[in-house]
């Protein structure tokens, strides 16, 4: 299984939301000082992150992955990635989360937590990185360097602050990163091979 088809199944939500949003299907304000973390206010989401839309986005998404990889697990592990969103921002969000659309809102709000939320974004970060490198190698430069500079982007963007300038700007940059990554993924993985044993 690629690490496009991984990384795409775990941001799948955030992949659906600047899309959404770019719409009018789904609304974010934004309101400095909303969380310690973010200036963003995520009035209604209900379609791209609440719990119940993520299953059948999970179902789908993983349907579409089965057929391009006939191993019974593709299934399950692109499932409970995708849903696996919905689970980790609970943690972090304030109780915005939905249930379901129209349904009651989650959130345990590490976010207004910020030393302890970095701590286990960065933890979660690393142990993902040195799991994907444990069973990797590059098989050239792009594979080393590609690789490289694609944990590098996702660091710089997780650290990087500032208060959007409008919510157009917002959901279109969101867009564009989302997608550049996601390419970035697919390019980088396939100039690396597993390793033997």
């Amino acid at each position: 299984m690629s690490l496009g088809a991984l990384f795409g199944a775990a941001q799948l939500a955030d992949m659906l939301w600047p899309v959404l949003v770019g719409l009018g299907i789904e609304q974010v304000r934004i309101d400095p000082g909303n969380t310690a973390m973010t200036p963003l206010d995520f009035v209604s989401y209900p379609y791209s992150h609440s719990l119940a839309a993520l299953v059948v986005w999970g179902v789908v998404f993983g349907w579409v992955c089965r057929r391009f990889v006939p191993e019974r697990r593709v299934f399950w592990v692109i499932f409970l990635l995708v849903v696996s969103h919905w689970v980790l921002d609970v943690v972090t969000h304030r109780p915005d989360m939905p249930l379901y659309p129209g349904g009651p809102k989650l959130g345990l709000g590490i976010w207004n937590r910020p030393a302890v939320e970095k701590t286990i974004e960065i933890g979660m970060y690393a142990i993902g990185l040195w799991m994907y490198l444990g069973v990797t190698r590059a098989r050239d430069g792009i594979g080393r360097w590609g690789l490289f500079g694609l944990a590098a982007l996702l660091f710089a963007g997780y650290i990087a602050d500032g208060v959007p300038p409008s919510v157009t700007a917002l959901w279109i940059t969101a867009l564009v990163l989302g997608t550049l990554t996601l390419v970035w993924s697919m390019w980088a993985d396939r100039h690396r091979v597993l390793r033997q044993g």
